[in-house]
C-alpha cells in the first residue's frame, strides 16, 4: 500500500512538543489504524517544511516501523494557483515509476491547499495517477485518536463537466493515436476522437477493420502505447498475424503446450496469450483462424482462462484483445468460417479504417512523416526540391494512383526514393522513375485482382465468354458494390457524374441491369 500526500503544515504540526500525541494529525493517523499497513508514505514538502517532516518521519517510526516514508520536495510560490499546483502535480506523475503490478497507490485529500486537493482529484480521475482517494477525518470524542477514514471510488459518469476541463489532454492522444499526423479527414478523425475515449475507459475488445496496407497494426500498437501511458497496464504488446497459424501449430502458437503434449514438444510453452498478461493481444487478420481456436479465444476473452495443449490444468491471462480484418466477418459467418458468437462478443466496438484512395486529403501530410520517419531511422535529412514534390504530389493525388497497398505502397514509395536521393535531395528524376514503378506494380497486381474478383462469381468458361475490356470494368464494379452498404449507394458512386445529367437518377436500376448483362445479381456480388 502506497499513499501520496502533501505535508499538513497546520494539522501535522499544531504542536512540537509531547502533546502532539494528544493532537490528531491527519498524516500520522494515517499509519496508527490498526486493519491498514501503510507500506510507504510518499510525502510532498517544500524546503521550509524539512524541520516538520523529520519529526512526522521519527513519530511513524515510532507507531508503524514497517512504513517507509519518501520526502519529495515540491516548492510552489504560490500553493492557491491552480495552474501552477496542477503542473507541479502533472510533473510528478509523469516521472514517478508506478509498479501497479505490485503496489496500489492512494491519494490522500486531507492535507494540503483546497487548490491541491482539487488538483489531486482531477489527476487521479484522468488516470494521470493511477490510485484510489483515500479520506480522513478526526476521531469522535468516545473515539481513540486513529480517527476515520474512507476509500473514496470514483464514479465518472458523474463528473461531465469536470472531464471537459481534459479537452487538451484528449487532442493530445488522439494525435498521438495518429503518430502526431495531422490529417484532415473529418470521418477518419472523427473515428480517432471516439477510439480514444473507448480504449482509455475499456478493456473490451476492439476489432479494427479495413483493407491491407490501413494502418490496422500500427493504430493498434498506439492503443496500447496510450493506455500504458496513462498507467492503465504494464504488460506487453504481442501482435500474431493469424493467417501463419495454421494446422496444429495454431493452437500451440496460441494456448502453448506441456512438455510432452505432441511429437515435437521437447519443452514446455507459455504461447501468446500468457506473454500478453496485462497487456494487449493483436490479433490480425483474425478471420484467418480455425473454428476450434476461435472457440478457446471466445472463452480466453470472457473468463481469462484457457487450456494450453496437452494440460488438464487451466491457465489464466488477463489481456485486453484487439483484432484486425480486411475480410466482412458477417459474410464470414454466413459461409460458417466464422463463429457468430466470437464475432458477437468482437463487435462491441467496430471500426473501418479507410484505405490511402478515400483519404486523399491526408497523403499530404503522410509524406511528411514517412520522410521524417526515414530521415531518424537514418539520421539523414532527406527532402524534395519543389519540383519533385510538386510532381510526386499531383501524381498520389491522381486517379492513376491506385494505392492498392494503401499505406504501404506509400511508405515504401518514400523509403526507396529517400534511399536512391543523391546528397538528401529527391529530384525529379528520382520521382519519374518511382512514378514508372508504382504503375507498373499496380498494373501487374490490377490483373491479378481482376482474375481473382470475377472467379468468385463466375466460373471460367464464362469469364472466357467475356471481353478484356468488360472484365476489367465489371471487376470494378463488384469491388465497389462490395464496399457499399445497399445498391443504391453502390450506383450513386458508380454514376456519380451522369447521374446528374437525368431527370430521374434511378441509380440502383442501372446497376441491376448492369448486373444482369452477365447473369448477375446484387445477393450474388455481395455474397
Amino acid at each position: 500500500m502506497v499513499v501520496i500526500s502533501f505535508i499538513g503544515t497546520t494539522l501535522d504540526g499544531s504542536t512540537k512538543d509531547l502533546k502532539r500525541w494528544q493532537k490528531w494529525r491527519p498524516t500520522v493517523s494515517l499509519c496508527q489504524h490498526e486493519d491498514v499497513l501503510v507500506n510507504r508514505l510518499e510525502l510532498l514538502i517544500s524546503d521550509k517544511d524539512q524541520a516538520l517532516a523529520d519529526m512526522l518521519i521519527k513519530d511513524i517510526k515510532q507507531i508503524s516501523p514497517e512504513t517507509k516514508v519518501n520526502l519529495h520536495t515540491v516548492n510552489l510560490n504560490n500553493p492557491w494557483n491552480f495552474e501552477e499546483v496542477y503542473g507541479a502535480l502533472h510533473d510528478f506523475s509523469t516521472n514517478y515509476d508506478f509498479d501497479l503490478e505490485h503496489e496500489e497507490y492512494f491519494m490522500h485529500l486531507t492535507t494540503g491547499t483546497h487548490v491541491a486537493q482539487i488538483c489531486m482529484f482531477l489527476l487521479t480521475e484522468a488516470r494521470y495517477f493511477p490510485a484510489k482517494l483515500l479520506q480522513s477525518s478526526p476521531p469522535k470524542k468516545q473515539e481513540d485518536g486513529a480517527g476515520r477514514y474512507s476509500i473514496i471510488d470514483l464514479d465518472l459518469s458523474k463528473y461531465d463537466l469536470i472531464a471537459q476541463r481534459f479537452e487538451s489532454e484528449q487532442e493530445e492522444a488522439t494525435s498521438f493515436l495518429k503518430s502526431g499526423i495531422h490529417t484532415k479527414n473529418k470521418a477518419f478523425n472523427e473515428m480517432i476522437d471516439q477510439i480514444e475515449k473507448v480504449v482509455i475507459k475499456t478493456k473490451s475488445p476492439v476489432l479494427l477493420m479495413g483493407p491491407t496496407g490501413a494502418g490496422k497494426s500500427q493504430l493498434a500498437r498506439r492503443i496500447y502505447d496510450l493506455k500504458k501511458l496513462r498507467h492503465q497496464m504494464n504488460g506487453s504488446f504481442v501482435e500474431v498475424n493469424c493467417a501463419t497459424l495454421k494446422g496444429d501449430s495454431a493452437m500451440s502458437a496460441l494456448f502453448g503446450h506441456k512438455k510432452g503434449a505432441f511429437t515435437g514438444a521437447v519443452s514446455e510453452r507459455s504461447g501468446l496469450l500468457s506473454s500478453a498478461n496485462k497487456g494487449v493481444l493483436f490479433l490480425d487478420e483474425i478471420g484467418e483462424l480455425g473454428l476450434d481456436e476461435q472457440a478457446m479465444i471466445l472463452r480466453a476473452i470472457e473468463e481469462k482462462k484457457f487450456l494450453p495443449v496437452g494440460s488438464d490444468k487451466e491457465v489464466s491471462s488477463d489481456f485486453q484483445l484487439l483484432a484486425g480484418t480486411n475480410k466482412d466477418l458477417s459474410q464470414e459467418v454466413a459461409t460458417g468460417n466464422f463463429r457468430e458468437d466470437l464475432l458477437a462478443r468482437l463487435n462491441l466496438w467496430t471500426y473501418h479504417l479507410p484505405g490511402l484512395k478515400d483519404r486523399r486529403e491526408d497523403i499530404e501530410p503522410n509524406i511528411e512523416y514517412e520522410l521524417k520517419k526515414y530521415s531518424q531511422e537514418n539520421a539523414q535529412n532527406v527532402t524534395f526540391n519543389k519540383e519533385a514534390r510538386d510532381k510526386y504530389l499531383k501524381f498520389c493525388l491522381s486517379n492513376k494512383a491506385l494505392w492498392s497497398a494503401n499505406f504501404r505502397d506509400l511508405s515504401a514509395s518514400i523509403n526507396r526514393m529517400a534511399t536512391l536521393a543523391e546528397a538528401g535531395r529527391i529530384r525529379t528524376g528520382e520521382v519519374s522513375d518511382e512514378i514508372e514503378r508504382l504503375k507498373m506494380l499496380w498494373h501487374s497486381s490490377s490483373k491479378e485482382n481482376t482474375t481473382q474478383i470475377l472467379g468468385s462469381v463466375l466460373s471460367q468458361d464464362q469469364i472466357d465468354d467475356i471481353d478484356l475490356f468488360d472484365r476489367v470494368q465489371l471487376a470494378s464494379v463488384i469491388e465497389v458494390c462490395r464496399n457499399e452498404d445497399s445498391m443504391s449507394a453502390a450506383g450513386r458512386k458508380l454514376f456519380s457524374n451522369t447521374r446528374t445529367k437525368k431527370k430521374v437518377a434511378n441509380d440502383a436500376d442501372r446497376l441491376s441491369k448492369y448486373l444482369h448483362r452477365f447473369g448477375l445479381n446484387w445477393s450474388t456480388v455481395k455474397n
